[in-house]
């Protein structure tokens, strides 16, 4: 769905990258306790409750900004979906996300081992994957409904992750919700769609996990611009065998290029920013509510309204997020 995006249900995948120094500087003055001029700063005007209040808001709003980044920049691809198409619209935002990040990340080539290589390669397939298969869902399902059944990757890393009996209610209650979405088979929803947006999910869960790795492995955020460069090949020739000559049309590519900036360049930015001064599991725990955001999103710019079935439903993929999360933070506190 979102390649910028951290886990929406486990420790946050960005969080394994490296803030690179510009963006950091970007919101430093804004939420730094200690810097001159900063939140913090005693000289300041309004320095004291308001201040360090302000400075505990400053990284809530910034994730806030970036699901809806990610979430109007879906509804903004799916308008443009009757233009290029599913995969041409993937490959527009793909491919401008990646010069993007060559320009501004400029990683280096030399110096990696093979099995640098291969993680950043994986991380790629991964990434490409995901987005390949969200797009095709969300040419198919409403927007907030796809994003739903996507966090359930997410979801069900985090479960298996924690070991935790405590989590198996939390998958229990998102099965209902997902049966809640189906109407009790699916039968109300395009079938298709719903397995792209699932399979986008598991494609997800592997984006975290080799996001993670890559991170470990590559300086800054040098491994996601190499991933990002390996799905932008992967996807190229999908768009231009589907879309061809409808990809170089002007209007469409100024439109792939606002997708690619509002779902990946600017969420991806804003989280690493907000990371530097929010906890992971708080961080988690917010980006567990993107499927509302969606449901948003898809309502305000395609008119998708949701039925009060599909907002319950979504109302407990969500519950079980959150609860997940809180789990697995809890549980790791208690063994520290």
């Amino acid at each position: 769905m979102n390649d910028q995006r951290s886990a929406a249900a486990t420790e946050p995948a960005a969080a394994a990258i490296a803030v690179p120094e510009a963006v950091t500087a970007l919101g430093a003055a804004a939420t730094d306790p200690g810097r001159p001029g900063g939140a913090g700063d005693p000289g300041a005007p309004g320095a004291g409750t308001w201040a360090a209040r302000r400075a505990a808001l400053a990284p809530i709003a910034l994730v806030v900004a970036g699901g809806l980044s990610v979430q109007f920049g879906s509804a903004v691809a799916a308008l443009l979906m009757p233009k290029a198409g599913a995969l041409g619209v993937v490959t527009l935002r793909l491919v401008a996300a990646a010069l993007i990040l060559l320009v501004v990340c400029r990683p280096k080539v030399r110096g990696h081992s093979r099995a640098d290589w291969a993680t950043v390669l994986a991380f790629g397939v991964a990434m490409g994957g995901m987005n390949t298969l969200f797009y095709l869902a969300l040419d198919r399902i409403p927007l907030g409904i796809a994003v739903t059944l996507e966090v359930l990757g997410p979801l069900v890393l985090s479960v298996v992750a924690s070991r935790r009996l405590v989590n198996v209610v939390w998958a229990g209650l998102a099965l209902v919700g997902v049966v809640l979405l189906g109407g009790g088979g699916f039968d109300r929803l395009d079938p298709l769609g719903a397995a792209f947006a699932l399979a986008a999910g598991a494609m997800w869960a592997a984006y975290i996990v080799f996001s993670a790795r890559t991170g470990r492995r590559f300086p800054q955020a040098d491994g996601l611009a190499l991933a990002m460069v390996v799905a932008a090949v992967l996807s190229l020739p999908l768009g231009v065998l589907e879309s061809g000559a409808k990809l170089a049309v002007p209007s469409t590519l100024a439109l792939g290029a606002a997708v690619a900036v509002l779902s990946s360049v600017l969420p991806y930015t804003l989280e690493l920013m907000a990371l530097r001064r929010l906890p992971a599991p708080t961080f988690a725990v917010m980006m567990s509510l993107e499927p509302a955001i969606a449901a948003g999103a898809g309502f305000l710019i395609l008119d998708q309204a949701l039925s009060t079935t599909d907002a319950l439903a979504i109302a407990l993929v969500i519950g079980a997020s959150i609860g997940a999360v809180r789990s697995r933070s809890g549980g790791a506190r208690r063994e520290a």
